[in-house]
């Protein structure tokens, strides 16, 4: 009798150990959903650091940007890094979603780019143009385009702005909408081409080298970290956040991406 109640109590110190570890553990694992370059790179830079803090960052890169918002609404991810502010604004509003800024990180200037031209003094009458569909990028690029001359705006400063929106086109642009993930494919068929910097510099393009009208440090469109309003205060997203604005992720954009990403702070 005596064996069997000291097996019966060391079972049920090991169940007990057993159910109060594995959620420690799992609340020590923080799930975020990014793009592939430069977002998971940064992520992948501090890993290190917040190991040391226990936390284990677990990154899921996408390819488009729609699923990371829908991924982190539903839940499914703790958070995700790869949008603007005009961008996250945009889709809560068309989506009934409550998404929240956790914090900015950094800036990748927007840029236009050509397979075809050397300089933008060579855009010719009628030339073809294509730019992102999503309404925080579509209009991110008018405004690039109005900034440099080549199409006129209701209101220069209306991030919102859209093809609706132009009162002049002297060179009778001609411009084509498609999902930002597609643009660097449509360089060899196009005059033109505004691409976000995540997706030139995926598609092997030079921001700094390459892109033909770029914008410049004093772009509003910082890419932030977000989460939900039940998380934005949690211990691991705190930590993560004042990884991104550290140091160590500010010395490896500028050395990584040469201007071609910007620390937002």
């Amino acid at each position: 009798m005596r064996l069997l109640l000291a097996t019966l109590a060391t079972t049920l110190t090991l169940l007990l150990l057993t159910g109060c570890s594995a959620p420690q553990e799992d609340s020590q694992t923080l799930r975020v959903a990014a793009t592939a370059i430069p977002h998971a790179e940064i992520l992948k830079q501090a890993k290190p650091p917040l190991a040391k803090e226990g936390v284990d960052l677990q990154i899921k890169v996408f390819a488009d940007y729609v699923q990371p918002n829908t991924q982190l609404a539903e839940k499914n991810i703790d958070l995700n890094y790869f949008q603007t502010k005009p961008y996250l604004d945009a889709f809560n509003r068309e989506r009934g979603t409550h998404l929240v800024i956790i914090t900015g990180v950094h800036i990748e200037p927007f840029g236009a780019y050509s397979h075809k031209l050397k300089n933008i003094d060579q855009l010719p009458d009628g030339a073809s143009v294509t730019l992102p569909n999503d309404p925080s990028n579509n209009s991110r690029a008018l405004l690039l385009l109005a900034k440099h001359g080549l199409i006129t705006l209701k209101d220069p400063n209306n991030e919102l702005s859209t093809l609706k929106d132009i009162t002049a086109n002297p060179k009778h642009l001609k411009f084509r909408e498609l999902e930002a993930a597609m643009l660097p494919r449509t360089l060899d068929e196009v005059d033109l081409a505004l691409i976000n910097t995540n997706y030139a510099l995926a598609a092997g393009l030079n921001p700094t080298k390459d892109a033909l009208l770029i914008e410049d440090r004093n772009s509003p469109y910082v890419n932030y970290l977000v989460g939900r309003p039940d998380n934005q205060n949690d211990p691991r997203v705190q930590k993560l956040a004042k990884v991104l604005n550290g140091p160590e992720i500010r010395a490896f954009i500028e050395q990584k991406y040469h201007g071609a990403v910007l620390p937002a702070f």
